[in-house]
């Protein structure tokens, strides 16, 4: 509707009441539309300046989407100097008792007067010590089985080879061994690790070769990786988390669900329930399972839940710099200190005496309360919602305090059971160096290959948790012997 002009408006004066009436409303439902897109104006620019100030210290986003900007660790700084601590056990290069060679250095003459020293006695040696790696060059051993005729019936007989041996012409399992190391562990891509065999060995293997080894692998060690599975089931906390991974030129998720032992991969093409259902590890764990607010972990309720703290300090970071309210940074310190009180009191106890948890869950519920006087629910006005459905949209700082209000035991879970961490940063470490393959990479040819590469990373991290050296571990698995974990009695 357009305005009207003020000759417009005395000819609408003179036509009477009814149509000064009509005017009015006409004006009014003008001023309310106006008000309508002003309201949805707001709503984008919050929006947008709340991405726009969202960076790796104050939400999900991960460093890589920093740029050039100095990413700022949330940790405080400590009252300890930089370097190694007092009783800190050094890892000095020091010499051994027996060594692999001896190489005796002669005197032929005096230093000062030139006499010659070569028939008189020795009286002692000062010792120095050089570590290194001997050339290594690539070894082949043939195996012949022998043939032999029977005397007595005349049949042909022929010696067996071992198992390992079954190819006219093949490679060994060091060979092997190194091949995965290098691609899936070092994760250094096929052409790359080709080289390092040439430059090392003086043997070019090719890429087939390395695919090999890793088809071969993934399949050996399946029986680690479901023993593994079960023991996650099994466990009394596990830490679960997601990251999107290119499989075939298409966003697909990789799912981690990990302990301080274990460590399970898998790739699925989508990230909620469906996935985890098929993934059948949250179905059936009883325990408290760590993670983010992605809500498809909250509808699993044969388990406990924990929040994780980090992705919370994140988030109080970002409302405290985007709308200047104390609040988040209350909370924040809160958080804290009880994550301080938790590590001095498990060192003589297994719990927090009630006086100290009523202490800090009013606390808590105060500093919520704060918040929310200062954040209150969008007001309902008919008006601005007349022709819109649902409810209105909240701010960030509101959906936050909503969020550390209805869960609050799931936030607070640290702090009533001393086996539940602060935090996912576990899950999130178990997933760092799969998000480095991919940036390496860029993405999975093909959905097996990434499924291979999943139970491969997945039992090599099992191993490395449990102390196990990368190398041997996978020498055992190809020749048929997995390292499997050991049950945790519980």
């Amino acid at each position: 509707m357009q305005l009207p002009d003020q000759d417009k408006i005395r000819d609408i004066y003179r036509q009477g009441e009814q149509a000064v009436i009509e005017l009015v409303v006409g004006l009014v439902m003008i001023v309310q539309e106006q008000m309508v897109y002003i309201e949805e104006l707001r709503g984008v620019i919050e929006e947008l300046r709340n991405q726009l100030a969202k960076n790796s210290s104050n939400s999900s986003k991960p460093p890589s989407t920093d740029g050039y900007r100095k990413p700022v660790s949330l940790r405080k700084t400590g009252d300890k100097k930089i370097g190694g601590q007092p009783g800190h056990q050094g890892h000095t290069l020091k010499q051994v008792d027996n060594p692999t060679h001896t190489k005796v250095h002669e005197i032929k003459e005096c230093e000062r007067c030139h006499c010659s020293l070569e028939g008189e006695k020795v009286i002692g040696y000062e010792r120095r010590q050089v570590f290194d790696v001997p050339i290594i060059r690539i070894e082949v051993t043939e195996h012949q089985a022998q043939i032999k005729d029977c005397p007595h019936c005349g049949m042909r007989n022929r010696a067996e080879f071992p198992p390992e041996v079954s190819q006219v012409v093949q490679y060994g399992i060091n060979i092997k061994s190194w091949a995965s190391y290098f691609n899936t562990y070092q994760l250094i891509p096929l052409d790359r690790t080709c080289e390092i065999f040439h430059d090392l060995l003086q043997h070019r293997i090719c890429e087939a070769t390395v695919l090999e080894a890793n088809t071969v692998l993934a399949d050996q060690v399946q029986p680690s990786n479901e023993a593994t599975k079960q023991q996650l089931i099994d466990s009394a906390v596990g830490c679960f988390d997601e990251s999107g991974i290119r499989v075939e030129g298409k966003l697909n998720w990789l799912h981690v669900a990990s302990t301080p032992s274990l460590t399970y991969y898998a790739v699925h093409d989508k990230r909620g329930q469906v996935a985890m259902d098929q993934i059948g590890i949250l179905p059936e764990f009883k325990g408290t399972a760590v993670h983010d607010y992605w809500k498809a972990y909250l509808k699993y309720d044969k388990c406990r839940h924990s929040l994780c703290n980090a992705h919370n300090l994140r988030e109080l970071k970002f409302i405290h710099e985007q709308y200047q309210q104390q609040w988040p940074n209350q909370m924040a310190d809160l958080l804290i200190e009880i994550k301080q009180q938790v590590g001095q009191t498990a060192l003589c106890s297994d719990h927090l005496e009630p006086e100290i948890l009523d202490d800090f869950e009013s606390r808590y519920d105060e500093i919520i309360e704060k918040g929310l006087q200062a954040n209150p629910s969008p007001a309902a006005k008919e008006q601005l919602k007349k022709n819109k459905r649902g409810r209105p949209k909240q701010s960030a700082a509101k959906n936050l305090l909503d969020r550390l209000k209805d869960h609050c035991q799931k936030v607070l879970a640290f702090m009533y059971d001393f086996a539940v961490p602060f935090d996912n940063n576990l899950g999130e470490r178990d997933l760092r160096m799969m998000k480095v393959k991919q940036k390496i990479s860029g993405t999975f040819r093909t959905h097996q290959g990434a499924e291979r590469f999943c139970r491969i990373r997945g039992y090599i991290s099992t191993a490395r948790k449990n102390g196990r050296n990368v190398i041997e571990a996978i020498q055992d698995a190809f020749r048929g012997d997995p390292f499997i974990p050991s049950p945790i009695l519980k």
